[in-house]
């Protein structure tokens, strides 16, 4: 008898969970699709906003300090706003893809600093004979430089030159990722190696922008080899944490909506 009830219940338990997946299902259906074709256009040129604001610098046409202001920050905030828009009021799509592309991105990008640490601390760790030391990190302070108007070149770079330009490498970083998903549209169907080629497609693309002129980096091939090795790093981090997460806020973005 209690193994007859036993047997029941758990029939009650399954059948309870796949009229909520059918309920969730029914849900999504009746909900609009911002993740289509345009939404994704939208979303990719939202997020690389980003990247452009140093981009439009290099070629004369803005000025960091005034791109960030008045392009880029309000271009973010677009972006949060139609993902929340897609979690209010749309099947979630775009809004998973917003959240996970962002927190994949910002992962590989810590990912990718830390391949690089070897490199940069060579000679402090006394490792020297083994990785050749490389100012890899040179071109943060000069960011934070360039957003807040001062010259590129200094003798001594402020806090605020640093901590500025810290964040807006991870800002790249997190909106490459989602970039990357509004290229290929779902992480689920794609395996992670797309994200590896996307990453270096970015990296080989600014190696032929006025970057390592304004900088001052040598075009070396030890230099070559070291941040095609980086990139690759960011591609394999990006490409396994979107997929993970990706699916891991799924559920939440049928929590968050209100009942149709």
């Amino acid at each position: 008898m209690i193994k007859r009830l036993s047997a029941w219940k758990r029939l009650f338990l399954l059948c309870e969970e796949l009229i909520g997946m059918r309920a969730e299902t029914t849900v999504s259906a009746l909900r609009r699709t911002y993740w289509d074709a345009r939404g994704r256009w939208l979303v990719f040129a939202l997020a690389a906003s980003s990247i452009a604001c140093l981009l439009a610098d290099f070629y004369g046409l803005c000025p960091m300090r005034i791109f960030t202001p008045f392009i880029f920050l309000p271009a973010l905030l677009a972006l949060f706003a139609f993902a929340g828009l897609d979690c209010w009021k749309g099947d979630g799509q775009l809004w998973r893809a917003v959240s996970s592309g962002l927190v994949a991105g910002l992962l590989a990008a810590v990912a990718y600093d830390v391949f690089r640490l070897p490199f940069v601390f060579a000679k402090e760790w006394g490792i020297e004979s083994v990785v050749p030391p490389m100012k890899l990190f040179k071109v943060f302070p000069r960011f934070g430089a360039m957003v807040l108007g001062q010259p590129i070149e200094q003798p001594e770079y402020s806090l605020a030159a640093h901590i500025v330009g810290w964040i807006y490498h991870f800002s790249n970083g997190a909106t490459f990722g989602v970039m990357y998903l509004a290229v290929i549209g779902s992480a689920s169907r794609r395996h992670w190696a797309w994200a590896v080629l996307f990453a270096l497609a970015l990296e080989l693309g600014m190696l032929f922008t006025p970057y390592p002129r304004v900088f001052g980096i040598d075009m070396t091939t030890r230099f070559v080899l070291v941040t095609v090795a980086a990139h690759t790093v960011f591609g394999v981090g990006l490409g396994v944490a979107v997929r993970s997460l990706s699916q891991r806020v799924w559920a939440f973005s049928f929590k968050a909506a209100p009942s149709v």
